[in-house]
């Protein structure tokens, strides 16, 4: 599928030998031709790489002008001379852009612990310059860029009317594994020619973050190194957003977000299985979060989904552990929209057929429906196999 990018960015992808198994490409370079507005949200781990720390001490701000992403390094726990490195990494970028390298951000990914071979990371920003362009091919160069163990690219694309001007919005993803509670081993750059300043695109995107990237899990084991940050050129409308545009841009911000922090756990590391839990009927959204978290969280759901074992007890115990306060005899339960639970009590139901729709379809839906209230969320996880066993044994630390 092509994708267009949003008016006043160009991008570029190239290798220059950081992932030395694979001929993929390992650096990615944003510019903005004209400053635009960044804002960013992070990792909530305590244990925070270098890149991470400069960018928080850069967002949001209205001066941004490039981001270089490497992958195959994620320049975490790597003490004062990670953080040199990264400052290096955006004087670096700066220099061949023509722009201020304090308006330029920077992302890293891979193994931790592992200083930066930066003769390499010089030569991949030094070549990654000339290829800058606006195609389809230069999007997914880029895109190519961010992947470690992911075995797809993550491209998702909006286009919206703002006052009869068009414009646009394109996300970029990585991320395959320690996806989840919070964020994941993700990296995610959304672009937009709307013009947003730094302020509200701060606001919009950690909203927007909340209801998708947070809400996402293959492992539980929440990285070193999550960025999103959210970029705004402004070149396709002449006024900033109204209020009412605001909440139209905010719909296609947060679907742009769900679609990418979907495809991320789809490919997540071993899957054979995208599972989307919708929780309703609760008093709080928080309350249904920590539901779907929980269900999706669970080893045992997940090796269920693995072995298209409709067990409809691992999945109600789950909702019961979570935290909130609900009436089990008001809970009902539906697995690829088969009711396999009400009011608190299992219903005959065909297992075989169940388990039938499970193994084969990608995707499998389970629905919680409570009797606390009215709020949903909604939550995304994988199966559990021997295959994501399999990869992180192997995976070098």
């Amino acid at each position: 599928m092509e994708y267009h990018l949003p008016a006043g960015f160009q991008l570029s992808g190239v290798h220059c030998g950081l992932k030395r198994r694979s001929q993929r490409h390992d650096t990615s370079l944003i510019y903005c031709p004209e400053p635009a507005s960044a804002a960013g949200v992070y990792t909530q781990n305590q244990v925070v790489a270098a890149p991470v720390l400069l960018d928080q001490l850069r967002t949001p701000t209205e001066d941004f002008r490039a981001l270089i992403i490497n992958s195959g390094n994620a320049n975490a726990c790597t003490g004062e001379q990670g953080m040199r490195d990264a400052v290096r990494m955006t004087e670096l970028t700066g220099e061949v852009c023509g722009v201020s390298a304090d308006g330029c951000l920077v992302m890293s990914t891979g193994i931790i612990g592992v200083p930066l071979p930066m003769e390499l990371i010089e030569r991949g920003i030094r070549e990654a310059q000339p290829q800058l362009g606006s195609s389809p091919e230069h999007v997914a160069a880029a895109a190519e860029g961010m992947l470690t163990t992911d075995t797809v690219s993550k491209v998702a694309s909006h286009k919206l009317d703002i006052r009869g001007q068009s414009c646009s919005l394109l996300g970029m993803a990585k991320g395959s594994g320690m996806i989840g509670p919070n964020m994941a081993t993700m990296l995610a750059v959304i672009m937009t020619d709307a013009r947003i300043d730094s302020t509200t695109a701060q606001r919009l995107l950690s909203r927007a973050a909340l209801e998708s990237f947070n809400c996402i899990h293959v492992d539980g084991h929440t990285s070193t190194n999550d960025s999103v940050v959210l970029l705004s050129s402004g070149v396709a409308t002449d006024q900033p957003l109204s209020d009412e545009d605001e909440v139209w841009f905010a719909e296609h911000l947060r679907d742009v977000c769900i679609d990418l922090a979907k495809r991320i756990v789809d490919d997540g590391e071993g899957a054979t299985h995208l599972i989307e839990i919708t929780v309703g009927g609760c008093q709080t959204w928080a309350d249904a979060y920590l539901i779907g978290q929980a269900v999706g969280g669970s080893p045992l759901v997940k090796t269920a989904i693995a072995g298209a074992d409709p067990n409809w007890g691992r999945i109600v115990s789950a909702a019961g552990y979570a935290g909130p306060a609900f009436d089990p005899n008001g809970v009902d339960l539906r697995l690829n929209g088969t009711l396999l639970y009400q009011n608190g009590t299992p219903v005959d139901f065909d297992p075989e057929a169940v388990s039938t729709s499970i193994r084969d379809n990608r995707e499998t839906t389970i629905e919680l429906q409570l009797s606390e209230g009215e709020a949903t969320a909604r939550y995304w996880a994988c199966d559990l196999t021997k295959e994501y066993v399999s990869i992180n044994a192997d995976y070098h630390t």
